[in-house]
């Protein structure tokens, strides 16, 4: 057994793993925790990281370091995401972070954030899934599309994600047609230049990760609280997905706010982020069926890129 801590920062939320890594890859969790900490706030207009959030997220890593002292983990691996990417001042958050926990925090490329969403993802694939996967891991800045089997053979990450195409475009609550219409045309557009790089019509399984699509799955699911062991693994029919996304997106603020399973840091978020979902899953049951195909259902999935991270660092 090895003792890791991976930490994934990304525009919305940072999480934390603490987990035994053993010879064969198996993951045993210690801990698994995530806030939202909005560190990408206002990224996509001014191109730098807000005092404020900047504040809130080292605040953060440093209650993660006392955690990680606690369980004694060998090895620390730190990884940022699309907005740290973005900024002009992420020289601050970089030394803020080594400062706090001893190691060098890695502001990894779109395409390494899809190799290590699809390593966490698939480690923990059963068998009733058939290859090749295209994993999706939607985030507050970006979306990374993956296709692969046993490891990828074509990854992008669009820059497209709730928390991005809330500050661009969902600004009313409700939205208006109007900046749904806008909202669309952008991922749509993103999704073009994205199958330029991966075949999503050579897909057998959809798998979506992160806290939208889990969000999404446990208003599809009909959820009276976020559970976990629910989500994981939840087989949804592709048109029940596409509801309980048009659900999210329709829906006023309040009504979000008051669903059992809606974390309060994602009430504002959800609606574009349910959006993008709902663009990826259809352009993917398109293509499948453009090739005489059926993509009849859509796996949801709580393993993810800090389950890939946290195994990248066992092996290090």
């Amino acid at each position: 057994m090895t003792r890791v801590a991976a930490i994934d920062c990304g525009t919305n939320s940072i999480r934390l793993l603490v987990a035994d890594v053993a010879s064969d890859g198996t993951l045993t969790d210690l801990v698994r925790r995530m806030e939202v900490v909005r560190l990408g706030a206002g990224v996509d207009r001014t191109g730098v990281l807000d005092p404020v959030a900047l504040a809130r997220t080292l605040e953060m890593t440093r209650d993660y370091a006392a955690t990680i002292a606690r369980l004694g983990a060998e090895r620390v691996r730190f990884v940022a995401t699309s907005a740290t990417r973005d900024a002009r001042n992420r020289q601050e958050f970089v030394d803020g972070v080594r400062e706090i926990l001893g190691v060098e925090p890695e502001v990894v490329a779109g395409a390494e954030e899809a190799r290590l969403s699809f390593s966490g993802a698939t480690s923990v694939i059963g068998d009733g899934h058939e290859a090749p996967y295209v994993v999706v891991d939607l985030g507050g800045g970006s979306t990374e599309l993956v296709l692969g089997t046993e490891v990828p053979a074509g990854e992008f990450s669009m820059d497209v994600g709730c928390v991005r195409m809330t500050e661009r475009h969902l600004v009313s609550d409700p939205p208006t047609a109007e900046q749904v219409a806008a909202a669309r045309a952008d991922v749509r557009a993103a999704l073009d230049v994205a199958e330029a790089h991966v075949d999503l019509g050579a897909a057998r399984t959809l798998v979506g990760l992160a806290g939208t699509v889990t969000t999404v799955t446990a208003h599809a699911l009909r959820l009276p609280a976020y559970d976990r062991d629910a989500i994981n693994g939840a087989v949804l029919p592709v048109d029940v997905v596409l509801a309980a996304c048009e659900d999210l997106l329709t829906m006023p603020r309040e009504e979000r706010a008051a669903l059992g399973f809606m974390h309060p840091g994602r009430v504002d978020v959800i609606a574009a982020g349910a959006l993008v979902w709902s663009e990826v899953v259809a352009r993917v049951a398109q293509r499948v069926a453009e090739r005489g195909g059926v993509l009849a259902d859509v796996l949801t999935s709580e393993h993810d890129i800090l389950d890939g991270i946290a195994l990248s660092a066992a092996r290090a």
